[in-house]
């Protein structure tokens, strides 16, 4: 079937398309005609055999695993996209946890695959962002037939344990190449478990150099390149003091260059990273004892666990905080509950660009707003979304950079500075200086700024969580809105344990040596101190109360802030890189759970804070980088 034919309409959530090779059902995930009933949070969805996660139902990774599960009794490990399938080079016996060998093979080689390979898609067209995976149950010169969930939706021919035929050749040189039925789609090619390589892809390390990024210098300065017509950019410039992302005069034409090589692993490691964040933060919400770690009051929790059972996938943005040097790719933290910059990679690192004659390469904040703006429309939000923001410099352009999004997705957006023209409606409701109920928020504070004013301004957590505030005694105040069951938030309040650093301790149980992580404790181990360690408040901002430890003992740098009182976690030192004479932290964006663009932060300090500058970026063919390093 052409990706331009018609296509008949999908059979309804649940139903039984048919079964693969080893009797293993298939299921239909035409996820817009889910019952609520049957399914009535994100928890329903998650699938699960003899204990082991499967997926989510009814997903073509889901099928994959399970179909290894319950024919070979062996599972492949946590992935964030199904095209990652293809970079996997074991798999797990759950039995005996030996792990098997797995190859994989390019589309166009002369290894055939074979019955109970995975065939694998890149992203794009049919299967953007994600890629697909399919089981392969036939091969012939003409043909593979496959066997898959999430494409069609469509009640399998009767008998039959596949669900497509794709056309197959035999080219002059004997390689054996597949073509897809969709027109805009790419097969990478097969996987497939077996001790013989012949013929694989060897999965080689990348040039450790391409991981360095490379400063350069504009070849000219201009005063002007915002449209202070743009709210938001205004708001930037008075900021900025005018038309700079640097607050240095030495800065202003300095950019950077990072090659191709590095931005795919930043977006394999976003997308990666986002996932086992939220797999970790199940694991906290299901055990108590690690939920305790995180601090929060203990009339919270329930308010917790329904957000994470009910809006899980709700989350609409994030930012990644990463050391990217040729000893490797490591995560610091995952800010998702309030993070910033947005607007400084998606529009202003472009802008400076333009204006400053570097055309080297691409933008790699080009398509954060347009993904801003999608996110808002998956998002159901209704009626008016109130951006609730401080009276900081910085969070009114930001307010502005988002409300541009909100409304580019066809929705009305207020901004309330602080508290400011709130009031009590007739229903005890809050309500907006017009009389507009407040149904659906964005907010630019941190979950824990609220919960501060839960602490401090209420003499019982529990009553009021359970009652609500009693509107009669004093103004609206911000935790009478974001804890008004009524009110949806975003982010939603579940990003309260991603955000916190207690997560750090829990990943690194989960995932030791994992590539992107640093080992973390809540307790300093020996080998920490051996090695070096960052001492962070479990809940903290802005670089606040970090203190950086060699392995000599020697405190290398120390920052202030108001988080000494917090619980602490201890993190393997890995030092920014330092480039020139600024330290330079990756950052990247993910948005509704996929990596939405790139910028880096850098400051004269080993600790990026809130002060240190954006500085433009680029992204270049790897041979520009190579040819830098020498």
């Amino acid at each position: 079937m052409s990706s331009s034919s018609p296509r008949p309409l999908p059979t309804a959530f649940g139903t039984l398309l048919g079964h693969a090779p080893g009797g293993v059902p298939v299921y239909s995930s035409d996820y817009d005609s889910v019952d609520p009933v049957q399914m009535p949070n994100r928890s329903a969805f998650r699938n699960q055999i003899d204990g082991i996660y499967m997926g989510f139902k009814w997903q073509c990774v889901e099928l994959a695993r399970r179909w290894m599960y319950v024919t070979h009794g062996y599972v492949f490990e946590d992935i964030a996209m199904a095209y990652d399938i293809f970079r996997l080079t074991s798999v797990r016996e759950v039995e005996s946890g030996a792990l098997l060998p797995l190859h994989s093979f390019l589309n166009g080689s002369k290894r055939r695959p074979v019955p109970g390979a995975l065939m694998i898609w890149n992203e794009g067209g049919e299967f953007a962002t994600t890629g697909h995976v399919a089981i392969v149950t036939d091969v012939t010169d003409t043909y593979v037939r496959i066997a898959e969930q999430n494409v069609g939706h469509q009640v399998w021919a009767t008998g039959a344990d596949w669900a497509r035929e794709l056309p197959a050749r035999v080219g002059p040189d004997g390689g054996y190449r597949v073509d897809c039925t969709f027109d805009d789609t790419r097969i990478l090619g097969w996987v497939v478990q077996t001790d013989d390589a012949k013929g694989a892809v060897l999965h080689e390390q990348a040039d450790p150099r391409l991981f360095d990024l490379v400063a350069r210098r504009a070849d000219r300065r201009l005063s002007e390149f915002l449209d202070e017509t743009e709210p938001a950019d205004k708001a930037f410039s008075d900021v900025m003091g005018g038309h700079r992302l640097a607050t240095r005069d030495a800065d202003l034409d300095r950019y950077f260059l990072m090659g191709e090589t590095a931005r795919q692993e930043l977006k394999r490691a976003t997308n990666e990273l986002h996932a086992l964040f939220l797999h970790a933060t199940d694991r906290v919400l299901r055990e108590p004892e690690l939920l305790a770690r995180f601090g929060f009051p203990d009339a919270l929790l329930p308010r917790i666990r329904q957000s994470w059972q009910n809006r899980r996938t709700h989350a609409i943005t994030g930012r990644f905080d990463f050391a990217m040097t040729a000893k490797g790719l490591k995560v610091f933290e995952y800010n998702i509950d309030s993070a910033s910059c947005h607007m400084e990679c998606g529009r202003v690192q472009g802008l400076w660009a333009a204006a400053h004659g570097v055309d080297e390469g691409r933008d790699p904040g080009a398509d954060l707003f347009n993904m801003l703006v999608k996110a808002w429309r998956d998002a159901h939000a209704e009626g008016v979304v109130h951006i609730f923001r401080d009276s900081s410099q910085e969070e009114i352009y930001h307010a502005r950079f988002m409300r541009a999004a909100i409304e580019a997705a066809g929705l009305e957006a207020r901004v309330v500075s602080g508290v400011e023209g709130l009031q009590w409606g007739a229903d005890g409701r809050v309500v907006d200086a017009r009389g507009t109920a407040i149904n659906w928020v964005w907010k630019t504070w941190a979950w824990e700024t609220a919960l501060d004013e839960l602490r401090d301004e209420v003499e019982s957590e529990e009553e009021f969580l359970s009652k609500g505030g009693d509107p009669h005694t004093h103004a609206p105040r911000l935790i009478d809105v974001l804890f008004d069951p009524a009110v949806m938030v975003f982010e939603p309040l579940w990003t309260l344990i991603p955000s916190n650093k207690a997560i750090l301790p829990v990943l690194w149980e989960m995932m030791p040596d994992h590539p992107y992580l640093l080992e973390a404790h809540f307790e300093l181990t020996d080998g920490l101190r051996e090695q070096g360690y960052v001492a962070k408040p479990i809940v903290g901002r802005c670089g606040h109360n970090i203190t950086l430890v060699s392995a000599q003992d020697k405190v290398l740098a120390e920052t202030g802030g108001a988080f000494d009182d917090r619980d602490m976690i201890y993190q393997a030192l890995f030092r920014l890189p330092k480039i020139e004479d600024l330290n330079v932290q990756v950052c990247t964006f993910s948005v509704d759970g996929y990596d939405g663009g790139v910028c880096v932060r850098c400051d004269p300090s080993l600790v990026i804070q809130s002060e240190s500058d954006v500085l433009p970026l680029r992204v270049v063919p790897d041979a520009m980088i190579l040819l830098q390093s020498g």
